[in-house]
């Protein structure tokens, strides 16, 4: 659901931001490149700020809270530059949370602006895609975010290229042998047998199930996104995905993504 930007936050972060950046072409690049449409806007920096925010919640055309995440993000993820560093930085980014605080919104790392209530379990994963260096799975991992919205198929069709991808990852770096078929089905049990994630391998009755369900998400992620996903064709009966059942898809994805490089990482 389209959540604009409370006016609180619009007034603090236009403050905090135009006072960070004080210069208009940075903060002019800075919105263009969030997806904040039409031409800039004018006046102080603070002013110019302002304006942008109000003009992106105006816009039917964008997510407000997406590109307000991604306006943050250059402040919010470091310790500031200049004289905007250090224990001023802090105060900015302190500033910045409680007001989203009291507007049921949250920051967190990676662009990311969510309701207060909600979690981000795909956030956690890209911190540890960064540290990993695995850039071509960061690129799916913004791609399925981004697209969730204004194209679910393929936001679905890119949870299914994370998974693969991973797969390909760990097959590649372990020596193992490529199944003949390339597909997610194939590629996740190599991965599984050599993690020791197949059900049958452990005695526990409870973990048994849930392995057995990382089976069913990998199974359910490839089949939709092969009814359903943007790398397919269709024939007469086009299944339409919603955005819901593409965020379904998208944070089973990266919760299994992140279970297993969790486990790669701790049998390394």
């Amino acid at each position: 659901m389209r959540r604009e930007i409370p006016n609180p936050v619009i007034a603090v972060v236009a403050e905090v931001i135009g006072a960070y950046y004080y210069n208009h072409s940075r903060l002019n690049t800075l919105f263009m490149e969030a997806g904040a449409p039409g031409e800039p806007p004018g006046g102080s920096c603070v002013q110019e700020c302002l304006s942008w925010l109000i003009r992106v919640n105006e816009s039917p055309d964008v997510d407000p809270l997406q590109v307000l995440g991604r306006v943050l993000m250059p402040f919010m993820d470091t310790g500031g530059s200049g004289y905007y560093q250090g224990e001023a930085c802090a105060k900015g980014q302190e500033r910045i949370r409680s007001v989203l605080g009291r507007c049921g919104l949250t920051y967190h790392e990676g662009g990311i602006v969510l309701a207060g209530g909600a979690s981000p379990p795909v956030a956690s994963l890209e911190e540890m895609l960064r540290n990993k260096d695995l850039l071509a799975l960061e690129i799916e991992f913004r791609r399925a975010l981004d697209t969730i919205e204004q194209d679910p198929p393929a936001a679905v069709t890119a949870a299914s290229s994370i998974l693969e991808s991973l797969f390909r990852i760990i097959i590649d770096e372990e020596g193992l042998p490529l199944p003949q078929k390339q597909t997610i089905k194939p590629l996740w049990a190599a991965v599984q047998e050599k993690l020791g994630l197949a059900p049958g391998t452990v005695s526990d009755e409870d973990i048994r199930r849930v392995l057995s369900g990382l089976i069913s998400i990998v199974d359910g992620v490839g089949a939709l996104r092969t009814h359903a996903g943007s790398a397919h064709g269709h024939g007469k009966q086009a299944y339409n995905v919603l955005p819901r059942q593409a965020r379904l898809a998208v944070h089973a994805a990266h919760t299994l993504c992140l279970f297993v490089l969790e486990t790669w990482e701790s049998r390394s």
